[in-house]
């Protein structure tokens, strides 16, 4: 569906302000030049022509425009034709990426992200690009914050997105991600593309009650009369976000002195970890995990607190398994600790099967 939205309330993001954004991401690592995901919306969109307008007003080099195609609607290649002729008639470099092969009958939302971002990384480290620019926003931090809240989600989740970020996919370490319109609103990017007579897509899939965040974008009038706007909510995020930032040092001063990795092996002080706050310590032991077993995600926080606990009673026994790790006694020739040291170990593969995440 294509059109162009009512005159918005919100006066249009300018450029100066973008300039502004763009010199914000920049002091937090973002580099240039970079690659723009571009989907055809209105926020995809907006940032293209901002930023566009801010690499040429600095003399710098175009932005590169990537598209992915996910293959999930029925008009997909067509569209993806249709934005990339579009960008190229502005002079812009323009690829469009296809997710080719089956698609999963469920999970559709985060496989088609997962997708998405693992064709722009290999397309972005194939091309000596070390930046993506994405075009989250206010909105996209709020939807964001309240997914993870339906889920459970600890500080961590809760803190949601950043400015500037790694990567959001394991092996892209080289990779950063840049949201410079994380605090702007979609209806001011919105005034910002009538200004210009611009167009954009509207994907069906953003009101496909199939999916969560359309089924939340729905309750939004619902929400903001209760006070629970998008500002108010990505505000609480930014919160959490620097409660995380406090916990992480905390975590990195207490992993420096009770422990020390060695590969295939780490030693661990357990009177230390269990003497932390919980929090700090349940932290410092997913890391060591974590660092040992080479996996990116976090353990099972049940799994986790259930060792914790184990830990801190004096409880592990003969020893116990997680996260593809043995955790257990150091045997007295790697006390280094003392009689309290912790070894965790990279476990043993198993013939006939994986091993067990938890006992």
């Amino acid at each position: 569906m294509r059109g162009r939205q009512p005159a918005a309330a919100e006066k249009a993001i300018s450029g100066t302000e973008f300039a502004a954004l763009m010199e914000a991401v920049e002091r937090l690592g973002a580099s240039w030049p970079a690659a723009v995901a571009v989907s055809g919306g209105g926020d995809s969109l907006a940032l293209l022509f901002l930023i566009e307008e801010w690499a040429r007003s600095g003399s710098r080099r175009a932005p590169i425009v990537l598209f992915v195609d996910h293959g999930l609607k029925q008009h997909s290649g067509r569209d993806a034709l249709e934005i990339a002729s579009r960008v190229r008639a502005h002079g812009l470099e323009a690829h469009v990426l296809s997710w080719r092969g089956r698609k999963p009958a469920a999970n559709i939302e985060s496989s088609a992200r997962e997708a998405r971002y693992r064709l722009m990384g290999n397309w972005c480290r194939a091309n000596r690009i070390s930046c993506l620019f994405v075009a989250h926003t206010i909105d996209d931090q709020a939807e964001t914050f309240l997914l993870r809240l339906s889920r459970g989600s600890g500080v961590d989740g809760l803190a949601a997105m950043a400015p500037v970020s790694p990567f959001p996919l394991p092996g892209f370490d080289e990779l950063l991600v840049a949201r410079p319109l994380l605090g702007e609103s979609r209806s001011r990017l919105r005034a910002f593309l009538k200004l210009r007579g611009e167009t954009w897509l509207e994907d069906e899939m953003n009101s496909d009650p199939r999916f969560a965040r359309a089924r939340l974008r729905s309750t939004w009038p619902t929400l903001a009369n209760l006070g629970l706007s998008a500002a108010r909510i990505a505000a609480a995020a930014r919160h959490l976000a620097r409660a995380r930032a406090a916990l992480e040092q905390d975590t990195e001063e207490l992993l420096a002195r009770a422990s020390q990795n060695r590969g295939d092996y780490a030693l661990a002080d357990a009177v230390q970890l269990s003497d932390a706050p919980e929090e700090i310590g349940l932290r410092s032991l997913a890391r060591l995990l974590m660092e040992v077993s080479g996996r990116h995600q976090r353990p099972r926080f049940e799994s986790l607190e259930s060792l914790f606990a184990a830990i801190r009673l004096g409880a592990l026994g003969g020893g116990r398994t997680l996260h593809g790790c043995r955790i257990g006694r150091a045997p007295k020739r790697r006390t280094l600790f003392g009689p309290d040291t912790l070894l965790i170990s990279r476990e043993a593969r198993r013939s006939g099967g994986a091993g067990g995440e938890g006992n």
